[in-house]
């Protein structure tokens, strides 16, 4: 059987498995996030995206890692709270996650596979954006440099 994205479970911010099966239906903008980067004001734009669009099927789901210049230094828990303290973010952050290597998370495996980079297919870096329709497809992959406003498009066309 073709593996699916509900086919993946995540870390929570305590330490327990979040399936994605419990998004079934929605629509996912899954990204790889970092407290100390210069993309950390997106932020505010995904949590924007969210409160517009979260009634409508909307489901944003932050995968802190530290793999780039290690810019998400801390515990799970000091995340959440930079999270809510500089951004009042009201959208799933999840558990630190690696996104390349040999220890990279399965989900990153399977949606590299299915929406390849530029130039290589690993992460280049923080923010990097997967949308996922309602049916669980990956629709689409979106560098660190385009802003959540800028895909906002791509996801109603979804919603």
């Amino acid at each position: 059987m073709t593996a699916s994205i509900y086919d993946f479970s995540v870390p929570t911010s305590k330490g327990d498995e979040k399936s994605l099966e419990d998004y079934r239906g929605k629509v996912l903008l899954i990204v790889n996030t970092a407290s100390k980067c210069g993309f950390t004001p997106q932020y505010e734009g995904l949590q924007a995206l969210h409160e517009k669009h979260s009634e409508s099927g909307l489901v944003v789901i932050a995968m802190p890692c530290n793999q780039f210049g290690k810019q998400e230094p801390g515990s799970n828990a000091e995340v959440q709270e930079f999270c809510q303290m500089n951004y009042g973010l009201s959208f799933p952050v999840m558990g630190k996650i690696d996104v390349n290597g040999p220890n990279r998370h399965p989900l990153y495996a399977y949606l590299t596979q299915q929406a390849g980079g530029v130039i290589t297919d690993g992460i280049k870096w923080n923010f990097t954006k997967f949308l996922v329709d309602r049916e669980g497809n990956v629709i689409k992959r979106f560098g660190s440099i385009s802003k959540p406003a800028d895909i906002a498009k791509d996801i109603e066309e979804l919603l």
